[in-house]
């Protein structure tokens, strides 16, 4: 694999050659690998088979969690989102002790305490995450959702960015089945505080408690924002939220 410092910037296919970017770098690598209607046939490939079905299997969950949240993800995600989540996935799926090799999937392993436990506290924005922004504790209730903070003294108990000057908290509850691909989520109350020494009581309250078959995640999110004129603005792309699961039950 080879870097590109020319001027010229491609992206694609060229003969043996394909030009792609990542982070901001410009690589270049040949073609190759074994062909496909190889491996989709020949018994040498079974184990190849399995995993690349198990792979395609919790890439999907992954997506499916994504967009059962909402306009949540899209306000506190960094641009690995979906490989990092893929990986947390794959470490699930690995908990599915009933179902056989190649068909081991997300929607059983979660079911598992240790699979709970492998997605609890993912943060959908790895540069921003819960237990290195927010240093106040808080208290989850899984039977109504009402998520509790008490006497948080905002400047003090949140790492927030050079120039902000306002703080956002939403919880949010999502009944999700990665079997049936059904889902439901219900947000809470938005609290918006200024960053200041008051200490101050928080209490997030969804609208609902969705329930069914699959599981209930309970999520935080804190948001950042400078005030100017009165109005409220995010910042910098919203590159510095944060969105945590807290629990899954």
């Amino acid at each position: 694999m080879a870097k590109s410092k020319g001027i010229i910037k491609i992206e694609g296919t060229v003969e043996d050659l394909t030009f792609y970017k990542q982070e901001g770098v410009y690589y270049v690598r040949k073609k190759g690998g074994i062909d496909k209607s190889r491996i989709a046939k020949d018994a040498n490939f079974v184990r190849t088979r399995e995993n690349n079905s198990e792979f395609g299997g919790s890439g999907k969950s992954g997506k499916l969690l994504r967009t059962a949240l909402g306009t949540m993800v899209f306000k506190a995600k960094d641009n690995r989102l979906t490989s990092r989540l893929l990986q947390v996935m794959s470490r699930v799926k690995s908990f599915d002790a009933v179902s056989a090799r190649g068909n081991r999937n997300v929607a059983q392993g979660i079911t598992t305490p240790e699979g709970k436990q492998a997605l609890k506290g993912f943060d959908f924005n790895g540069k921003a995450e819960l237990n290195s922004v927010l240093y106040a504790n808080y208290d989850l209730d899984t039977t109504t959702g009402v998520i509790t903070l008490n006497t948080v003294i905002p400047a003090e108990q949140i790492l927030f960015p050079q120039g902000a000057t306002h703080v956002s908290f939403q919880g949010a509850v999502l009944a999700l089945d990665f079997g049936t691909e059904e889902s439901e989520v219900a947000y809470s109350n938005i609290v918006n505080l200024p960053l200041n020494l008051t200490p101050t009581n928080i209490t997030l309250t969804p609208t609902s408690v969705p329930t069914g078959t699959g599981q209930q995640f309970f999520l935080l999110m804190v948001s950042f924002y400078q005030q100017v004129n009165g109005v409220q603005y995010s910042l910098k792309n919203e590159e510095y939220n944060v969105l945590n699961i807290i629990e899954i039950v």
